[in-house]
């Protein structure tokens, strides 16, 4: 485990010793160890130290995405993501992003440091929008699930088209995206990094976008192209929001910074308290089944 809290927090699991790691140095036990739970967002972890476990077994992330961790990953190990620690938080930060950039919060926070008393005008609402969610995973349906109450038509995209649920009647496939994308307002991207992602945002699916719509990034910074991105928002086309960024940290001197009409959040999309609870219950639901032989969630690799 990371650090003594998480022990503290998980508690004991019958059948499992556990011990403290935080990936930064060899374990003096490191041929006893079948089961590492790594520090969140640590970025001083190294991940290649998992070569030095010869009895790993199962990897367990507190964080949804993994594509940074798949190469150091030895064979034969078990590889679980977060997934469904961060559906809350993210959730938020979405809504946030959207009602930030649509109600021109930059511009009232930016009045407010000017001591400065905008004249009214009629702002953009949510009610009435069309919504379309791009990735229908645990995070996007508990976005959807927070946008309904906003009165908001909403259309849901996954990687295959299939059946709807209690959100929405129909869920497209990703190849529907040039007929959808003209007709939707505000348009959300929770897709998966995965070579199929990569740069799925670009110039040609900004510009099937309908003028005035929304961009909101809370996937990966390198699904989408930052360079489109800069060249439609700042046209005026546009309204960007994004939680990630390629590349990430963005450097002071990059334009996005600068750019009109982007709101950008630095990839706190999961950094609320409610990461805390949801991440020690998914942890000792998965050790309590790793130890008792049982099926375990989220295997994204094994």
């Amino acid at each position: 485990m990371p650090d003594a809290s998480w022990v503290a927090d998980t508690g004991e699991v019958a059948g499992l010793e556990i011990l403290t790691w935080d990936l930064h140095a060899p374990h003096p036990r490191a041929d006893e160890i079948a089961v590492v739970v790594p520090p969140y967002l640590d970025p001083h972890q190294r991940l290649e130290l998992f070569d030095t476990l010869p009895r790993l077994e199962l990897v367990q992330l507190l964080t949804a995405g993994y594509d940074n961790v798949t190469p150091h990953l030895p064979g034969g190990v078990t590889l679980c993501s977060g997934g469904g620690i961060h559906d809350a938080s993210t959730a938020e930060l979405t809504l946030t992003l959207i009602l930030t950039s649509l109600r021109g919060v930059p511009d009232f926070v930016r009045a407010q440091d000017r001591r400065d008393w905008i004249p009214i005008r009629i702002w953009p609402a949510l009610a009435d929008r069309r919504v379309l969610v791009v990735g229908y995973g645990r995070v996007g349906r508990a976005i959807a699930r927070r946008l309904l109450p906003f009165e908001v038509e909403l259309t849901a995209v996954a990687s295959r088209p299939h059946d709807g649920d209690d959100l929405v009647d129909t869920v497209h496939g990703i190849d529907e995206l040039p007929a959808l994308l003209p007709v939707h307002d505000v348009v959300v991207v929770i897709t998966p990094l995965t070579e199929a992602t990569v740069r799925l945002v670009d110039r040609e699916f900004l510009t099937r976008m309908k003028d005035g719509a929304l961009l909101v990034n809370v996937a990966r910074g390198r699904v989408a192209d930052t360079d489109a991105l800069v060249a439609e928002a700042a046209t005026g086309r546009l309204r960007v929001a994004v939680d990630v960024t390629d590349p990430e940290p963005l450097p002071p001197d990059h334009p996005l910074w600068t750019t009109p009409n982007v709101v950008i959040s630095p990839h706190v999309g999961g950094a609320s308290t409610a990461f805390r609870p949801r991440a020690v219950a998914l942890v000792k639901s998965q050790l309590a089944a790793y130890a008792a032989g049982h099926p375990l969630e989220n295997v994204v690799s094994a």
